[in-house]
């Protein structure tokens, strides 16, 4: 899921091509992409975009007379900017020529919705069949604020509000980080990279922190945002930002299971639990030890082991263990 940093980097780059200019007309493929009725979606064709605005993972659309149009891209939206093709004709009389809007066609199957400017169109694409996306259009802030979760802004916020959010409920440090109504725009990739970098375990629970631990988070959180909005936005430079992905090469340990941590060196481990899974490095934040997994763990009982190294014994002891953890 495009999380803070990733949503942080469409904003700008949409602000440097839609601000100023009308949206001539919303084309949906799916009528269960839009989620509202009132006001009507013709009602914000040919309004001026007048600001961008990110909204936890909300990507907001400040259009005239104080409407709101949010996508919410959820796990697999994406977003494609493709340049307004041109076609030359002959202006009757004056004999100028003008250009001729082309429609693009859409982009197959995951293709669910195009916004038309005059310099371009705004594609949305969903891949995979679970169709999650959104789009709302809402009417001014009130709508808008209807559609906010409440979490803290971490970038720019104070230590004391910070911990104030994060210890208002006895939750994981984990689930407390991805929790929208804690804290905004952070999701499963960037909640890793912070909890690494604060060499905190993601099972600690929030409210037996010290407050060194959670000066440390703290500072890990917008070190983390700020080091990731940096290199997205180096990255795709003036073009708009294509092969958005939750897995980076030059992440620490999200997506890296069993590779070297770049720390340490101790091998990235994992929890997993339905479609959710935690990555995190046994030297740096459990102080060596292995978390336990639940899908291998209730296996196990009470053989789990509790180091990495009795992991790789066990392994060595029973090949199918190897299959096992990587499914």
């Amino acid at each position: 899921m495009p999380e803070l940093p990733d949503i942080t980097i469409y904003v700008e780059a949409l602000e440097r091509r839609v601000i100023g200019r009308p949206l001539e007309r919303v084309r949906l493929a799916s009528p269960f992409l839009l989620r509202t009725a009132s006001p009507p979606i013709e009602s914000v064709q040919g309004r001026q975009v007048l600001a961008l605005r990110r909204v936890g993972k909300r990507i907001c659309f400040g259009c005239e007379g104080d409407l709101w149009l949010v996508l919410h891209l959820m796990i697999a939206g994406r977003l494609h900017w493709k340049e307004a093709l041109t076609s030359p004709d002959f202006a009757s009389a004056r004999g100028r020529l003008t250009s001729g809007r082309q429609t693009r066609k859409r982009t197959g199957k995951i293709g669910l919705a195009e916004f038309d400017f005059p310099n371009g169109t705004l594609e949305l694409t969903e891949a995979g069949t679970k169709k999650r996306a959104s789009l709302h259009l809402v009417q001014g802030e009130a709508g808008l604020r209807a559609l906010d979760p409440g979490g803290l802004e971490v970038m720019g916020c104070p230590l004391d509000a910070f911990s104030e959010a994060l210890t208002s409920r006895n939750h994981t440090l984990k689930r407390a980080l991805t929790d929208p109504r804690l804290f905004s725009g952070i999701g499963n990739a960037y909640s890793d990279e912070i909890l690494h970098r604060a060499r905190l375990s993601p099972v600690t629970l929030t409210q037996k922190l010290a407050h060194a631990e959670i000066e440390r988070l703290h500072r890990a959180a917008q070190e983390t945002l700020l080091l990731w909005i940096d290199r997205l936005r180096q990255e795709a430079g003036d073009a708009f930002p294509e092969n958005v992905t939750a897995f980076r090469p030059a992440m620490a340990v999200h997506g890296k299971f069993g590779q070297s941590c770049p720390v340490c060196g101790a091998k990235v481990q994992r929890i997993r639990y339905a479609d959710n899974e935690t990555n995190y490095c046994p030297g740096c934040q459990t102080a060596g030890r292995l978390l336990a997994d639940r899908s291998l763990s209730l296996l196990l009982k009470k053989d789990w082991p509790k180091t990495h190294e009795e992991l790789e014994e066990l392994r060595k002891a029973d090949p199918a263990m190897t299959l096992k953890t990587r499914n």
